[in-house]
């Protein structure tokens, strides 16, 4: 294997935020909006979906339909993570807009619960695959100094998309020229043309320089690199810290299994407990939010999305203020008092529903509150998985972590919540949520054992590549 000599990552994390950085943060953060978009589209129209006049589903199937959207994104984000390290972050980031571009049309255009399920699936297939790509490329082109600000930011646009759904409900759902069996169509038809344009800006996004290193394409890295420095006005400069490392096409299973159970077994056990809690406490509450706001409060259903705005807000706003402390404060401190105020404000507003001592206004002001820092806490999660492996590995180490993660919190939470909403009961709903508030505490406690004190250092330094030569 040839032996490659590099200072590119240190140019790379010298760079000055600019005006490229910003189209990158554009092109790619925009595949946790459409997902903000898909699941608060399902969310805001679960009620619409119950009538005999659109799908007449059931709480409890739109709840397995919600479950079929994390099994695919599991499977997707496996499936792509695993192509992402072979055949590169850039090829892969446009494959996954493509899946998710037609499987969201076709969801607009289901005509029953298999039907629907399925269109679900396959549109969770693509967002998991952009999980896996997009983190890899976002940490690979971000200064160091900065990665877990601007990580967190874009995780959080999420929330700009959940907006963006609450508001697509509400519009629709009003439009009284638009017949109601047709509205919720149109509501998903909208994020297909979303994803077109979309698209047309991702192109221009480069391959990661470092995925290029690994791979022995050292003159393409250096022509991505000194097209960026010329861009933004940086002169070269030879004096930057070098990586040595041996090019390495493709990492087996073996050695990736070994890297993650004996090299760093510590980080795993981190990674696997904070991806599954966040994913239990999100998709349990979120997927199921329009229902409870339906069944225990009588809110109408075209004035759910209405409910769901200053929850967003709150949700967008954390992880943009929280972003810079886990740069400055320090990702253990963070992670674990995140997690640990975000389990702990669950129970007690969990409580207060289940004694009826809350207004529909009262809780979703109490669950913005919450998710202020519970999704800086979620969008920690993804950033530690996405820089503590090997460069080599990244993308697929997300996806397992991703797939793992959420299999284990997301898949059961979404189909236990809608039972427990279809049984009436306020007090088996608060079993559930201080469930899911127990799960955050006990992420909590494992980063603050064994986190990783990744803030501000380079990605070779936190995790040297597998190929590093001494």
């Amino acid at each position: 294997m040839a032996s490659i000599s590099s200072d590119l990552p240190a140019r790379l994390d010298r760079l000055p935020w600019s005006a490229w950085h910003w189209r990158v943060v554009i092109a790619l953060g925009v595949s946790w909006l459409l997902d903000g978009l898909e699941v608060t589209l399902v969310g805001s129209l679960g009620p619409t979906l119950q009538r005999p006049d659109t799908l007449g589903l059931t709480a409890a199937q739109i709840g397995w339909a919600a479950s079929a959207y994390v099994g695919g994104a599991v499977l997707g984000a496996l499936f792509f993570g695993r192509l992402a390290d072979r055949l590169g972050r850039k090829r892969m980031f446009l494959a996954t807009l493509v899946v998710y571009l037609i499987a969201t049309v076709l969801t607009g255009l289901s005509f029953d619960v298999a039907s629907f399920a399925f269109c679900r699936f396959l549109t969770g297939f693509g967002i998991g695959g952009e999980y896996a790509a997009i983190n890899s490329a976002i940490d690979e082109l971000i200064p160091a100094r900065l990665r877990g600000t601007v990580d967190l930011a874009i995780n959080g646009t999420f929330w700009i998309g959940a907006a963006l759904g609450a508001g697509l409900s509400v519009v629709l759902l009003r439009l009284a020229f638009i017949s109601p069996g047709l509205q919720w169509r149109f509501a998903f038809l909208l994020g297909g043309l979303l994803s077109i344009a979309i698209l047309a800006v991702r192109r221009h996004v480069p391959e990661s320089p470092r995925w290029l290193l690994t791979h022995g394409r050292t003159d393409e890295a250096e022509a991505v690199v000194s097209s960026i420095e010329a861009e933004i006005g940086i002169p070269p400069d030879a004096s930057h810290a070098r990586v040595t490392m041996r090019s390495l096409h493709t990492v087996p299973w073996s050695e990736v299994i070994q890297v993650l159970l004996k090299r760093y077994r510590s980080r795993t056990v981190l990674g696997l407990v904070l991806m599954a809690a966040q994913a239990f406490f999100y998709n349990a509450i979120f997927f199921t939010y329009a229902l409870v706001m339906a069944r225990f409060y009588g809110v109408p259903e075209d004035r759910v999305g209405y409910y769901i705005f200053p929850f967003a807000i709150g949700n967008f706003l954390g992880p943009l203020v929280l972003g810079r402390l886990f740069d400055s404060l320090g990702r253990r401190f963070m992670i674990a008092t995140t997690y640990a105020l975000a389990g702990v404000g669950l129970f007690f507003t969990g409580y207060g529903f289940s004694i009826e001592a809350l207004s529909a206004t009262q809780l979703t002001l109490c669950w913005s509150a919450i998710f202020f820092v519970a999704s800086a806490a979620a969008s920690s999660a993804y950033l530690t998985v996405s820089e503590i492996f090997p460069l080599e590995m990244r993308a697929v180490a997300i996806s397992l972590f991703y797939a793992a993660g959420t299999a284990l919190g997301g898949f059961v939470g979404p189909p236990l919540f809608g039972a427990m909403i279809e049984s009436g009961s306020r007090h088996a709903l608060f079993g559930a949520y201080g469930l899911a508030g127990g799960l955050m505490c006990a992420a909590a406690l494992t980063a603050a054992y064994l986190g990783v004190d990744a803030e501000r250092k380079p990605l070779e330094l936190i995790a040297p590549p597998l190929g590093s030569i001494p």
